[in-house]
């Protein structure tokens, strides 16, 4: 089929790098893997981080639909409307309109509705992604958290589960050389759920300064200088590695030993994925979606949520026991090489397509 592409959040080709446009490449690149053509509908952006520069942005979004719309009368128009990540900040303003004008079916990916949005002034732009998800042929949601969200508030809406997967093609020509000692981190450093992860860490961190391990954190960002005063006092077992880019993360990871990451609020984190992949054990928080991504007691540890204490301790169990350590890690390789390749993604995407032909989805 002709896919058109559509990230209403953030375009898979945003210079600023996230989980969010590396989950938007990887589901392109699952569909070409698939056979299908994709192009990228809009750059345009309808993230807005107040109802009322949401509203601002109207005029402007009738201007892009009303370019959609002559750019597919006059060439050869999608066959499948496709729409990532869909929510009450950034609704898909187009996808649904150009939908309907085309008589072609309508597909989200990572779709989320909060009814307690409508009380905080979002009730315009939470209306666009209920009517998005009832209208859709399937949405596809990546974590039981989120299928079970849409379930609830839109009890017809057609619903499929694809779990997050990462392209394992790096990894699988790594040879993993681990540290035992070695843990090790890939974050961004920016404010919300990020800079709460890195300021837990640091203080687990302080609780097992007793054990001999070492630190190495891989990532950049304007709250650079912020983390690194966390760890302060801890100088000479950090080692600061900055931006890296995909090929040198796979090797960092696979001398790592573990990987440590609380994921304060993470929708489910595809480096959690990374990191297994390089044979690591995984020590993070059982919140949101990051189950969805560590298999708990089998490639990883998952302590409550917001209990730095138990989180110190998950860290210093492994410290304490390689056979433990190492044998998760293997655990690990193999769930993600196995399980959540994009190989694999590719397979199953397209299999959710099929079965949703039934209501247009050919």
């Amino acid at each position: 089929m002709r896919v058109a592409f559509y990230a209403p959040m953030k375009s898979p080709n945003h210079p600023v790098p996230s989980g969010d446009r590396l989950m938007a490449r990887l589901l392109i690149r699952a569909l070409e893997l698939g056979g299908h053509q994709v192009d990228i509908a809009s750059e345009f952006r309808t993230y807005a981080s107040t109802p009322e520069a949401a509203e601002a942005l109207e005029p402007a979004i009738s201007a892009e639909l009303e370019r959609l719309w002559l750019r597919w009368k006059s060439a050869p128009r999608p066959e499948l409307w496709f729409c990532y990540h869909p929510y009450y900040k950034s609704p898909d303003s187009f996808g649904p309109a150009i939908s309907a004008e085309f008589a072609i079916p309508y597909v989200t990916a990572e779709a989320s509705y909060a009814a307690k949005r409508d009380r905080t002034g979002w009730a315009a732009s939470q209306k666009l992604v209920g009517e998005a998800i009832m209208r859709a042929a399937v949405n596809i949601s990546f974590t039981e958290r989120d299928r079970a969200g849409l379930a609830t508030a839109f009890p017809q809406a057609r619903l499929a589960r694809l779990k997050p997967f990462i392209d394992t093609a790096h990894f699988e020509r790594v040879s993993p050389a681990p540290d035992p000692r070695r843990l090790i981190t890939v974050a961004m450093m920016r404010a919300g759920d990020k800079m709460d992860s890195y300021t837990m860490l640091a203080k687990a961190l302080r609780l097992i300064e007793d054990r001999p391990w070492t630190l190495a954190v891989i990532g950049d960002g304007p709250m650079r200088q912020e983390v690194q005063v966390l760890f302060a006092g801890l100088a000479g077992r950090i080692e600061w590695l900055g931006e890296r880019d995909a090929v040198q993360i796979a090797e960092l990871l696979g001398r790592g030993g573990i990987y440590v990451w609380p994921g304060c609020g993470e929708a489910y984190g595809l480096a959690y994925l990374e990191a297994q992949a390089a044979g690591l054990p995984v020590v993070a928080q059982e919140t949101a979606g990051v189950p969805a991504v560590v298999e708990a007691g089998a490639t990883g540890l998952l302590t409550p949520d917001g209990d730095v204490a138990a989180y110190a301790e998950a860290v210093a169990a492994l410290l304490d026991d390689r056979q433990r350590r190492d044998a998760m890690g293997q655990a690990a390789r193999r769930f993600v090489l196995g399980q959540r390749s994009l190989a694999m993604a590719a397979q199953l995407l397209n299999g959710i397509l099929r079965d949703s032909a039934a209501t247009g989805v050919t």
